[in-house]
């Protein structure tokens, strides 16, 4: 009895707590079909721990928790459900599970996710509804997931059911278009062409399908209906397009245009194909404009559309006369090889174009050539040749005709190639090559050209003279038959010129009169030829003469006046007219106030009065002398004249004075040497031979003992300086100082051992020597040696060392040739350190001497020119590179021409900048640096003028074919990448730059 009564007991709870569970388990279900998905799944997790296992009630419980799981996007959701199904492989609920839970991703549009849950329902247990209802969304999943060929294979079982038939159908249609089965898909969307919900669709894909299938009358038929129906934005675009390209095709370009033009592009962006079909229609139209406005928004194709439209642009800019553009769209087209027959028409026109308005790219010739060698046996090929030894020429290339020329040698290029060395040789004379001139001249005296052999001659003179061989001048002149052209207008003043230079005076007065008989439009040079004919007299001691030559110069005030001045007196001394001779050397100082022979002329005048006697007028003009000119070489030379008057006055202490100035403030100059033989002298006739050694004692360059051998070593080598035996003068010059470094010659010995060093080519030996001679005080050496110091500093590039040495040399020569050599120099230091202020200031010194040589004033202007452009001041860097720009020829030319059109450009005048590129392209292209540097501002030009696509394929050339110049690559690409972001935005085709 109790074991019964405890079993009773127990099967009394058991009831008690399945009642409960279920109790639980229904709130559960009503929460849950009221969405309450948090607090049913609580009460289902709870009925599940409290159920016994294998029992319905906790499988529903199991499988309603793992649903509340989904809905509720918990974390472990699907290993809720795959739990479910492991535990409980039996239940009913279990394809449901798998059902209910790809339905819920499928209907929050989550296909990937469903397609896994579908994929796992065994579909033999669904019933028909089920079956069709999952063959539907796992077709759709399948679709969305891009398994094409599976979703198609599920909508095929659904074709013709009347719950999911249409949309079946649809999908299927649509399936077959993207797979490219044109047929099936216009089959199955046909049939939906009335279908309210497919209809639009359908039909937009039923047009999209005739068009591909080349039926463009009926897609314009189709198109042309839809549009009227269509109110979505992006399909009507869609539509305009495939009308417009239908139309096209049909070649009915007027009707095509205005659908092409509606149509918006994918995400408001065009494609290249896009602005060909644009662009071909208007140049059909011969809107040549237009076509231009849509082909050139074409940027880096490398297609088949491309190279057809890069060859209608270029068309279309020969339509409109615009060759330079033209140029560079055939060059392009000529590139790609899509189609050999555009290929070929484009390289011809390329090369025509290049020939006719040079090429910035390559020079003329060589694109000539790569033609002929392309296309060897095209009927253009003997055209092609002509023109490539014309483009040699035009484009100053010398060197290369020649060298075609003698590589194709035939009796008439022989003949062209001697005309041909004059022109190579002038252009190396102009760029200061005279030695490299010299055999190409020769060869032009072989031309049968007469004139050409006349012109050669005359180079072959000019180039002698230059070199010092004046004999050989005067031959090549005296060959000079005809004098015609502008190159002769000076050839009596140069035959005369090399008559002087030979000491033949009377010779080189007779042609310095012709050339001023001439009367050449040229007043500087008639002022010289006066001045030299003067010299030429007056070296010929024909005084008279001499002075009414001078007399020209002085009467017009002309350059050189002031010499003319000093050389009129200096006549009237040899005339022993020494009252004239007094005036007119007065009238130096007093009325030529920048005359650099002031001091000359009043060291003259002084010496006049002393020769006169007049002692007081004497020094009174050497104390003129040394008070307004402190600096001047004659300063030694007139304290020994000073002291030498006193002497002879018998004003003995202010001779001693004077002669131990000069000893102290010259120390081994001849002048000094000769003040303490002087001074020797005054103390013997004072008696007072003890002063005179104590005082001569304290003299660093005077050892009386050794003065015999200091005098006989300097003499010996002073001896073979003056005989040329340069070798033995360096040793003994050497010997010399190494004995004597403080000797009574030691300020001789270094000049002339540098002179020497200096002839042999040891210019860095020499320079420690001139510099030893500038360091001591102003005497007849320091000019010649700083002029040399400097050159030396200047070769080597050591402008801080020849900057200093320039300024000293400016400051105390007496020549004009070494103030204008200093000052010219100056500039070009200044400039080349930086220092472009200072580069100014003294290009403007040198242009302020009248008598400055025409090369050293163009020198001036550019450096001008270049330090304002530096310091950003445009406006005098404009004007002074015109003003260069106006006599320029070669590489500077071009440097002009690149600036006029930079200038052009940042005035915002785009097409007279573009036509100052042009002219550096066309006639300079030698000179590739500013050739390819004045395409960037033309690439700049044409994108503000709209052309992009001239600019990028400009920018895109030069950073591909220029990389030997960094700087411009470098600015070519910025502007590159500057204008493709830009054109990124409205042009699908163009990538987005870094």
């Amino acid at each position: 009895m109790l074991l019964l009564a405890i079993a009773s007991k127990g099967i009394a709870q058991k009831t008690a707590l399945n009642v409960s569970n279920s109790s639980d388990y229904y709130k559960a279900i009503e929460l849950y079909n009221n969405k309450a998905y948090a607090p049913a799944q609580k009460l289902f997790i709870a009925t599940s721990e409290e159920t016994p296992s294998n029992t319905t009630l906790k499988g529903n419980a199991d499988y309603y928790d793992a649903m509340c799981a989904i809905k509720l996007g918990q974390d472990d959701a699907n290993d809720k459900v795959l739990d479910f199904v492991k535990n409980h492989p039996y239940h009913n609920k279990k394809e449901n599970a798998f059902l209910n839970v790809g339905n819920y991703y499928f209907a929050n549009r989550k296909a990937s996710h469903a397609l896994r849950w579908y994929q796992k329902v065994n579909e033999k247990l669904l019933n028909q509804q089920e079956k069709d209802e999952l063959n539907y969304k796992m077709g759709y999943c399948l679709l969305v997931s891009n398994y094409l060929k599976d979703s198609k294979e599920r909508f095929k079982r659904l074709l013709g059911n009347p719950v999911y038939g249409n949309d079946a159908r649809y999908y299927y249609g649509y399936i077959a278009y993207k797979q490219e089965n044109f047929g099936e898909a216009e089959d199955n969307l046909s049939q939906l062409a009335d279908d309210a919900t497919y209809q639009s669709k359908a039909n937009y894909y039923i047009l999209d399908i005739s068009f591909k299938a080349g039926r463009f009358d009926k897609s314009v038929q189709i198109g042309e209906k839809l549009l009227k129906s269509s109110k979505d934005k992006n399909e009507r675009s869609q539509i305009s397009k495939i009308i417009g390209e239908s139309y096209f095709n049909l070649k009915e370009y007027e009707k095509a245009m205005p659908y092409l033009k509606k149509y918006k592009g994918k995400g408001g962006k065009w494609t290249n194909t896009d602005y060909y079909y644009l662009g071909y229609a208007y140049y059909k139209q011969k809107d040549y404009e237009s076509a231009i406005n849509n082909f050139n928004k074409i940027i880096g194709g490398t297609n088949k559309v491309a190279q057809n439209a890069y060859y209608h642009l270029g068309e279309c800019y020969l339509e409109l006369d615009k060759k330079v553009e033209a140029l560079n769209a055939f060059k392009n087209a000529s590139e790609m090889d899509f189609d050999s027959q555009i290929t070929e028409s484009s390289w011809l026109n390329y090369a025509k174009l290049s020939y006719d308005q040079g090429n910035p790219y390559k020079s003329v010739p060589e694109v000539l050539k790569e033609y002929l060698e392309k296309y060897p046996l095209s009927p253009e090929t003997a055209g092609i040749k002509e023109l490539l030894i014309t483009s040699y020429l035009h484009q100053q290339d010398y060197t290369g005709a020649l060298e075609y020329l003698n590589a194709n040698k035939s009796p008439e290029n022989e003949k062209l190639a001697n005309e041909v060395s004059l022109y190579r040789g002038i252009q190396l004379f102009n760029e200061q090559k005279i030695v490299e001139s010299n055999p190409f001249f020769y060869n032009a005296t072989k031309a049968e050209n007469t004139k050409t052999v006349n012109k050669a001659n005359y180079w072959l003179a000019e180039t002698s003279y230059l070199t010092g061989d004046y004999k050989n001048a005067l031959t090549h002149f005296s060959l000079v038959s005809e004098n015609e052209g502008v190159e002769f207008d000076q050839l009596d003043y140069n035959i005369a010129y090399t008559f002087f230079k030979v000491k033949k005076y009377p010779e080189a007065a007779k042609y310095f009169k012709s050339f001023l008989n001439k009367k050449v439009d040229d007043t500087d040079l008639n002022d010289d030829a006066s001045n030299r004919l003067g010299d030429s007299y007056y070296a010929s001691k024909n005084y008279t003469e001499a002075i009414e030559a001078y007399g020209k110069v002085i009467e017009e005030g002309g350059a050189g006046a002031d010499y003319a001045q000093y050389q009129t007196g200096m006549s009237y001394g040899f005339l022993g007219k020494s009252d004239e001779k007094i005036a007119n050397l007065q009238k130096v100082g007093n009325q030529y106030e920048n005359s650099q022979l002031k001091d000359d002329a009043l060291y003259q005048v002084a010496n006049t009065f002393t020769s006169k006697g007049d002692s007081n007028s004497a020094q009174g003009s050497y104390n003129r002398l040394l008070k307004k000119h402190p600096k001047s070489s004659y300063v030694p030379n007139v304290l020994l004249r000073q002291g030498l008057l006193y002497y002879n006055s018998n004003n003995n202490n202010k001779a001693l004075e004077k002669y131990k100035t000069v000893v102290s403030k010259f120390p081994n100059s001849p002048e000094a040497r000769q003040a303490v033989t002087n001074v020797k002298n005054v103390y013997i006739d004072l008696g007072k031979v003890d002063e005179y050694a104590n005082w001569v004692k304290n003299v660093k360059f005077v050892n009386v003992s050794n003065a015999e051998l200091d005098d006989a070593t300097f003499q010996s080598a002073e001896n073979k300086f003056l005989d040329n035996n340069t070798q033995r003068a360096i040793a003994g010059f050497s010997d010399y100082l190494q004995r004597f470094p403080n000797g009574l010659n030691t300020l001789k010995a270094n000049f002339y051992l540098a002179q020497s060093l200096s002839k042999v080519g040891k210019n860095d030996v020499a320079a420690p020597h001139y510099k030893y001679v500038t360091e001591q005080p102003k005497n007849e050496y320091t000019e010649e040696s700083l002029a040399k110091l400097a050159q030396f500093y200047l070769d080597n590039d050591n402008w801080k060392n020849g900057i200093a040495t320039l300024h000293k040399l400016e400051n105390e020569a007496n020549y004009p040739q070494n103030i204008v050599f200093a000052q010219s120099n100056l500039m070009k230091g200044y400039y080349e350190s930086e220092e472009y202020v200072n580069a100014i200031k003294y290009a403007e010194k040198v242009l302020e001497n009248p008598k400055v040589d025409k090369k050293v004033s163009e020198d001036a202007n550019i450096i001008i020119a270049r330090s304002s452009f530096k310091t950003n001041d445009y406006e005098m860097a404009r004007e002074f590179f015109h003003e260069v720009g106006q006599s320029a020829t070669g590489k500077l030319k071009a440097e002009c021409l690149y600036y006029n059109a930079f200038f052009l450009n940042d005035e915002k005048a785009y097409e007279d900048s573009n036509q100052a590129v042009q002219n550096l392209i066309a006639n300079y292209s030698n000179y590739k640096y500013w050739g390819v540097k004045s395409y960037v501002i033309m690439a700049k030009n044409y994108y503000a003028l709209k052309d992009a696509y001239q600019a990028t394929y400009i920018l895109e050339n030069i950073v591909k074919n220029f990389k030997q110049f960094p700087d411009v690559m470098e600015e070519a690409q910025n502007e590159l990448n500057t204008i493709k972001n830009k054109e990124a935005k409205t042009n699908e085709s163009v990538t987005k730059q870094n």
